[in-house]
C-alpha cells in the first residue's frame, strides 16, 4: 500500500489525495508537518532532505515534490486513465499548468492565505494583504481566460492539471473577508469539480 507522508490540511498533500482516489489507490496517510512535527526527525530526512510534505513511499520508491507525486502515480497506475495524456503537445499543455503552480500562482497564494486564514486580524499588514491580493486576482484572472470555451484547463478529459489548480481554487473560493470579482469561466470550471467525489472528500474542508 502507498504511504503518504503529510498533514490533511496541506493543499499539496491534498493534492496527492485526490489523485490516489481518481485512480481508484488504497493510500495509508500519515500525519507530518506543523504541529505534526516528524519532518525534522533523521528518520523523515532521510525520507525527504528538504523536511517538507509530502513525500510518497511506495514499497522502496520515495519520491517527493507533489506535482512529480502526481506525475508519478498517473504513469505508473494510471496507464488506462485519462489524468496525464500520452500525446506529447497535451502533456507539454498539462506539464505547463503544473509548473505555473508552483513558480507563479504558489507565491501570490500563499502570502494571502497566511494573512487571512493563520494570522490573527489585529497582527495583519492590511497595505501588504492589499497588495498580495491584486496580484493574486492578476493570476486568477489569466486562468479565467485560457477556460473561455473550455470543459477542462487541457484536452477534452479531466487530468491532473485540473486536480492541481482545483486544490488551490478552493483556498481561493474559500478565503473569508476580501471581494472576488466575477470570473465566470473560473467559477463554472470550479463548480463542475467539487461535485467530484475525490474533491468532497479530500479538498471541501474549511481553510485551517
Amino acid at each position: 500500500m502507498l504511504k503518504i507522508w503529510g498533514r490533511a490540511n496541506s493543499v499539496n498533500v491534498q493534492k496527492v489525495l485526490w489523485c490516489c482516489d481518481e485512480l481508484g489507490l488504497p493510500f495509508e496517510r500519515i500525519d507530518a508537518g506543523m504541529q505534526f512535527g516528524r519532518v525534522n526527525d533523521p528518520e523523515y530526512l532521510e525520507l525527504n532532505p528538504n523536511g517538507q510534505i509530502p513525500t510518497l513511499v511506495d514499497g522502496t520508491f520515495v519520491l517527493w515534490e507533489s506535482n512529480s507525486i502526481l506525475r508519478y502515480l498517473a504513469m505508473q497506475y494510471g496507464a488506462s486513465s485519462t489524468l496525464y495524456p500520452a500525446e506529447p503537445k497535451i502533456r507539454a499543455s498539462v506539464d505547463r499548468w503544473l509548473d505555473w503552480s508552483l513558480s507563479t500562482l504558489q507565491p501570490a497564494e500563499r502570502p494571502v492565505f497566511i494573512s487571512l486564514v493563520r494570522t490573527a486580524p489585529d497582527q495583519r499588514d492590511a497595505a501588504a494583504l492589499d497588495a498580495n491580493l491584486q496580484t493574486l486576482i492578476k493570476r486568477w484572472k489569466l486562468l479565467d481566460g485560457h477556460l473561455q470555451g473550455r470543459f477542462h484547463l487541457e484536452s477534452e478529459k479531466f487530468t491532473i492539471a485540473d486536480i492541481v489548480l482545483g486544490a488551490f481554487a478552493k483556498r481561493w473560493f474559500g478565503l473569508e473577508g476580501i471581494e472576488r470579482p466575477r470570473m465566470p469561466n473560473l467559477e463554472r470550471w470550479y463548480q463542475r469539480l467539487a461535485q467530484r467525489a475525490p474533491f468532497k472528500k479530500h479538498i471541501d474542508h474549511p481553510l485551517t
